[in-house]
C-alpha cells in the first residue's frame, strides 16, 4: 500500500493510453466484422494450411483466413473486400496458392457478409453493460458498496488495457479476439473477490490494525495462491498460442495479456482503490457487535 500512488498512477496513465489507441487508431477488424470473399479450393492431396496462408501472403493477399472444411484436401481462404470495395477474384487465389506438385480446382468463390451487424453490437454492449451491472451488484450484496466500486474499476481497467493493446499494435480484432476479451472479465473479478474475501476476513478479525495493514497483510495471505493459479492458467493459454494455430492466436493473446493485467490489477489497483475510498472496519463489521468483545481480538 505504500506505493498505491504510484500503482494507480500508473494505471490511470495506462488507461488513458488505452482509450486514447482505440479512439485515434481503432481496431484492425477481421472479417466477422467487415465480410468479404470466400473461396474454396479443393487440392488434389492435402493441404498444409500455413503454407497456403504463406503463399497468400507472398502474392499480396495480407490478413487470409486459411482453414480446411470437410476433409484435408478442401480449403476455404476468407479475406476482406480490397479498398475500393471490390472482391478479390477466385481464380486470382487458385493461381496463387496451388502448385504444380498439388494443383487445386475452384469449387467456389462468393461474398459473405459480416457477422456482427450493427444490431449484434448493440447487443453486444448491452450484454456487456448487464454483465458489469451484475457485477456490481453481486459484490456489492456479498461485501459493501465501496469493495464492489473497486472491483468493477479494476475490472474495467483490465479490459481497456487488453483492448487498447490491440487496437495501439493493430493486431486482427475477430470474434476469438473478442470471446478472449470477455473471458478476461470473468477471471479478473474472480481474482479480485478472492483477495476481497480475506480483506473482509481480516478486518473483523484484526480491527485494532490499520485499514493499510489490514490491506497489506491480505494481499500477502493471498499472494501464493494468486501467482500459482495465474501461472498455471498462463501455460495453458500459452499452449493455444504456440499449438492452437494462427486462427486462435489473437484470442491467447487476449487471454495472455488478461490473465498478467488482471493478476497485477487485483494486488496494485483493487486494493489501493479500497484503501483511497476510504474503507475502514466499520465498513464491514456487524453493528450490533459487542464493543467488549471486539476488544479483546488481536
Amino acid at each position: 500500500m505504500r506505493l498505491r500512488w504510484v500503482s494507480l498512477g500508473l494505471a490511470g496513465l495506462l488507461m488513458v493510453v488505452a482509450i486514447g489507441a482505440m479512439a485515434v487508431k481503432g481496431f484492425n477488424f477481421a472479417l466477422d466484422f467487415t465480410g468479404g470473399t470466400e473461396t474454396e479450393i479443393h487440392f488434389r492431396k492435402p493441404a498444409d494450411v500455413e503454407a497456403v496462408r504463406q503463399k497468400l501472403e507472398a502474392a499480396g493477399y495480407h490478413g487470409a483466413q486459411v482453414r480446411t472444411f470437410g476433409s484435408a484436401t478442401d480449403v476455404v481462404v476468407r479475406m476482406q473486400l480490397q479498398k475500393d470495395g471490390a472482391r478479390q477474384s477466385g481464380t486470382d487465389i487458385l493461381n496463387a496458392v496451388q502448385t504444380a506438385e498439388n494443383p487445386g480446382v475452384l469449387r467456389d468463390s462468393y461474398y459473405v457478409g459480416p457477422q456482427v451487424g450493427k444490431e449484434l453490437a448493440e447487443n453486444g454492449f448491452l450484454a456487456v453493460l448487464f454483465v458489469v451491472l451484475g457485477f456490481l451488484a453481486y459484490v456489492w450484496m456479498r461485501f459493501e458498496l465501496k469493495f464492489a466500486i473497486a472491483a468493477i474499476i479494476a475490472t474495467l481497467h483490465d479490459m481497456l488495457l487488453v483492448c487498447g493493446w490491440f487496437a495501439l499494435f493493430g493486431i486482427e480484432f475477430d470474434l476469438a479476439v473478442l470471446a478472449g476479451v470477455l473471458s478476461v472479465m470473468g477471471y479478473s473479478i474472480n481474482d479480485t473477490i478472492v483477495v476481497f474475501d480475506r480483506v473482509r476476513e481480516n478486518f473483523r478479525n484484526l480491527h485494532k490494525l490499520s485499514p493499510a495493514e489490514v490491506l497489506n497483510r491480505s494481499v500477502n495471505q493471498t499472494l501464493s495462491r494468486t501467482i500459482i493459479t495465474s501461472f498455471v492458467a498462463l501455460l495453458t493459454v500459452l499452449a493455444l498460442y504456440f499449438y492452437g494455430g494462427d486462427s486462435l492466436q489473437g484470442m491467447a493473446i487476449s487471454q495472455v495479456l488478461g490473465i498478467v493485467i488482471g493478476t497485477l490489477s487485483s494486488i496494485f489497483v483493487a486494493s489501493p482503490l479500497l484503501l483511497m475510498m476510504g474503507v475502514t472496519k466499520q465498513d464491514l463489521m456487524p453493528k450490533a457487535r459487542d464493543e467488549a468483545e471486539l476488544n479483546a481480538r488481536p
